[in-house]
């Protein structure tokens, strides 16, 4: 795993290719981010499910509910197929670009 923090963003990324392994660490040092907005970069793997995006659901939530963003960048997906309730794009340049929207949305009171 490795981190990696820009301004009030954090990026984490999976260096071992073992999916359950890293949502159990980045779980564990929720409390480490939950202040920040997380970028989670799944670019690295290239058989991702919707299933597997689905178990990243309980940390969106709690990031939602503190008023941050929670952004997961993959790619070779259909997105359409994704639920609406996470944030899922298939670039890092594209993570930044909604967590600046949405942090734009809230500074205006949406």
């Amino acid at each position: 795993m490795k981190v990696d923090v820009k301004g009030h963003t954090v990026t984490i990324k999976d260096t071992k290719k073992d999916l359950n392994a890293f949502l159990e660490n980045v779980t564990q040092q929720f409390k480490t981010y939950e202040k920040q907005n997380v970028i989670i970069d799944l670019l690295s793997h290239s058989d991702l499910s919707e299933k597997d995006l689905k178990l990243f659901l309980p940390l969106s939530k709690q990031h939602k509910k503190a008023k941050k963003s929670f952004v997961i960048a993959a790619a070779d997906l259909d997105f359409n197929a994704i639920s609406d309730k996470l944030v899922v794009v298939p670039s890092l340049l594209e993570a930044h670009d909604i967590i600046e929207m949405e942090e734009i949305e809230r500074d205006l009171g949406f």
